[in-house]
Parts: structure tokens; sequence; C-alpha cells
């Protein structure tokens, strides 16, 4: 066989490999009751649902973690859930899609995190803040967009817990951070936050 067909080989087994690992997100942000949402505006607390959809998912399982950041530095990271870690298969994904909601509330020094996916639910977990609870806020990676693409196989960050980035002219942003194409294990150090945290996913 000649180089040039074995090239096309490979790069064709390449883009199937990505094709099958590739894994649409979608995501809906909060209550469509405007009482709620205005309330849990008020309490700090944050829903969003993430809708993952791809032929790679059916039959996986998936981790999610918390990842923290000091001054620009992974200093922790915490496992919010793991389906891997139950015995029977009740965890593991059924068909080409899966949704998982995320709740988070910011209050009294504290980071509270929940999760409810089709399986079960998550314990509840508390994460000191190192700042005014009201500095914070949770954001997602979508900017824009309405959709995002993943490889289901690599941990993705799909949230950020964080303070703004502040200029000298007393202009701060929360999405001049997320919206950015500096990589979220590096937002702490490029925009000078001191402290922040990361959810990631990763489907195995």
């Amino acid at each position: 066989m000649k180089f040039k067909n074995i090239l096309l080989l490979f790069i064709f087994a390449v883009n199937l490999s990505i094709a099958q690992n590739n894994t649409k997100v979608t995501r809906e942000y909060g209550s469509s009751n405007k009482d709620i949402q205005d309330f849990m505006e008020f309490e700090k607390i944050y829903l969003e649902e993430f809708n993952f959809e791809g032929e790679s998912l059916k039959g996986k399982l998936y981790t999610i973690n918390l990842q923290e950041f000091t001054d620009g530095k992974l200093v922790n990271t915490s496992q919010l859930f793991d389906g891997s870690g139950i015995k029977s298969d009740h965890f593991t994904v059924k068909s080409t899609k899966e949704s998982v909601r995320f709740f988070f509330k910011l209050a009294e020094g504290k980071l509270k995190t929940y999760i409810i996916c089709r399986g079960g639910r998550s314990k509840k977990s508390y994460f000191d803040l190192r700042d005014d609870p009201d500095n914070y806020a949770v954001k997602d990676f979508f900017g824009k967009k309405i959709e995002v693409n993943i490889d289901a196989n690599q941990e993705t960050p799909i949230i950020a817990i964080i303070t703004p980035t502040r200029h000298p002219d007393g202009f701060s942003s929360y999405c001049e951070v997320v919206q950015s194409d500096v990589k979220p294990e590096n937002l702490g150090t490029h925009f000078k936050i001191p402290h922040y945290f990361l959810v990631t996913i990763k489907f195995k």
C-alpha cells in the first residue's frame, strides 16, 4: 500500500475517532418561573441544567469534580459525583443523551453544591470562600453560543465559580473571564483572580 493511501486511512481513522467521541452540550439556566428566579437571585442560588448528546455516551459512567485554584495554582480537587463508584449499573448512561442539573448557593462564606441526574442525587458539599459571597458568580463557558462540543472522554471544565477580573479604572467583569480563549485552569493567573473553582465532567 502506498504511503499516500496509508496517510489517508490514518486521517480517516483519526477523524472517525474524534466524531465518535464528540458530544454536543446545550444548557438551560435558572427557573422558568419569574418569582422563583427572582428569589434565587436574591439568595445567591444558581441552577443550571446541562444536556449532553452523543453516540459515545451510551454505556458510559461519568465523574464530576470540583477544582479549587488559589493564586493561579490548583490547590484541591474534590469529587462531587462519581457514577463509577456504584457497584450496579444504575448510573450507566442508557442512551445517547444524558442531563445533569447543578445547584449552587453562595452564602455565609461557603459554596454549597448539589447535583441531580437521571439516576439520583449527590450529597450536599460545602467549600470555603476566600472573599465576600456577593463577589462570586457562577458562569458557564457558552458565551453567546447555543451549544458547544466536547470530547466526552476528556475531563472538561463546564462551570466556573469566580470573582471578576478588575481593571485599574474600576471596571470589573465576569463575562470577560469565561468568554475568553484562556484555558480555564489559567484564568487565575491571566486575569489576576486570587480564588475560583472549576466544575469538570468526564465520561468513561
